[in-house]
């Protein structure tokens, strides 16, 4: 029998999601937690509602629909990604998975399939990561890896917490986290980066997922006047940072596939006349590779420990710490399978980007489906998939959810 994924709705709804949750300037905003979250959070529940799904939130905010077909038992097959945003963002990162998850559950009611296992939707709370630290974190409590009250405690950049903010939007639900162990979890993701454009291919089996390392890097130094201090008796807290973020960007160009990144900065006492006192900065650390991205860590704090010698005070502060994932084979295979049967060009690929399947790779055999992203732009209002490339994406997904549940 052939079964696919009704095209108009689910680009109507990734449509109607992406015009959700927009602030003032029409920057779509759906930050974790947000009026604007709540928003796109009873968009999406109404739609599984009119799905006939029993709908579950979890202690944490992750919203489940759950389709139970007569006769269907066992642990479930979930599909599913999240709908929060980052600032200024564009409409497909994270929605596209749990909408295509949504859309095929309702090819299946449709065609009257009697799967052996129940199916399941999810959107988790707070991927992003942009309002509360850390990013996957309803997931990661999910999966077992961040204690739930933890979580709700965790206090935002503009000093919330989350777990109060959850309950002011509705959201803080009773079910304790990883109440539905799945049987299987598949995301269908855009790829946020430009290889499958560049190679002309629409689907991506996404085989593996980088390990990402996040460190906040403090640097002391001493102030004093621009224009009286000379160079030689200077201790320039401002080009310390500069030589970590020269070292950085040398060493991950020299480590095979890693990328090293740093992404904020602060110096004190910020002032054009003013030598800093102190720099403070992020470093993003990623690479498939557990060995080599230990590597770069370890490297890392060699250059700190040499700055140290020369006098600088030098702290740094661990944010979070993720091991790279290998994803289940034979879902990957069945990926690769499903294209290959839709007459679609795949390759299987490492993602570079983390994603909540690392999470549910934890407790269960996962992998996910990449389709393109326009000039491998994301987390920008640019980001762009085409219809037809979400749609073999979407079907991709629904080939092997059914093959999951049979």
């Amino acid at each position: 029998m052939t079964v696919a994924i009704d095209t108009v709705r689910l680009i109507g709804r990734v449509k109607e999601l992406g015009a959700t949750g927009r602030d003032e300037a029409g920057r779509l905003c759906r930050v974790a937690a947000t009026d604007a979250d709540r928003e796109g959070r009873d968009l999406l529940c109404g739609w599984l509602k009119q799905a006939h799904l029993r709908i579950e939130v979890d202690r944490i905010g992750n919203i489940y629909g759950i389709w139970e077909p007569e006769g269907a038992s066992g642990e479930p097959i979930v599909m599913g990604s999240h709908i929060d945003t980052v600032i200024d963002a564009g409409i497909y990162d994270g929605c596209v998975g749990v909408l295509a998850g949504l859309a095929v559950i309702e090819a299946m009611q449709q065609a009257n399939l009697g799967p052996a296992r129940p199916l399941a939707v999810v959107a988790y709370t707070n991927e992003e990561g942009v309002r509360y630290a850390p990013d996957m974190m309803g997931s990661l409590v999910a999966a077992g890896g961040l204690a739930t009250d933890d979580a709700l405690a965790v206090i935002g950049t503009d000093g919330t917490m989350l777990g109060a903010e959850l309950a002011r939007i509705g959201y803080a639900g009773s079910r304790e986290p990883g109440f539905l162990r799945p049987h299987a979890y598949v995301e269908l993701h855009i790829e946020q980066g430009p290889v499958l454009e560049a190679e002309g291919l629409p689907i991506g089996a996404v085989a593996n997922l980088q390990g990402i390392s996040w460190q906040r890097v403090s640097i002391g130094g001493t102030a004093n006047h621009a224009g009286t201090t000379p160079m030689v008796m200077r201790r320039d807290a401002g080009v310390a940072a500069g030589l970590v973020i020269a070292f950085l960007d040398d060493l991950a160009r020299r480590t095979q596939d890693a990328v090293a990144t740093v992404g904020t900065i602060r110096l004190e006492p910020n002032a054009i006349n003013v030598i800093p006192s102190a720099a403070v900065f992020t470093v993003d650390l990623r690479n498939p590779d557990e060995d080599r991205l230990r590597s770069l860590e370890a490297a890392l704090q060699s250059f700190l420990d040499g700055l140290r010698d020369e006098g600088y005070e030098v702290t740094t502060e661990r944010l979070a710490r993720f091991e790279p994932v290998t994803f289940a084979p034979e879902i990957v295979a069945a990926v690769e399978a499903s294209a290959a049967k839709r007459q679609l060009a795949c390759r299987r690929m490492t993602s570079g980007a983390g994603h909540d399947a690392q999470m549910m790779a934890r407790v269960a055999p996962a992998a996910m489906i990449f389709v393109p992203s326009r000039g491998g732009i994301s987390h920008n209002p640019a980001e762009f998939t085409t219809d037809s490339e979400l749609i073999a994406g979407a079907n991709v997904l629904l080939d092997v959810a059914r093959r999951l549940s049979q």
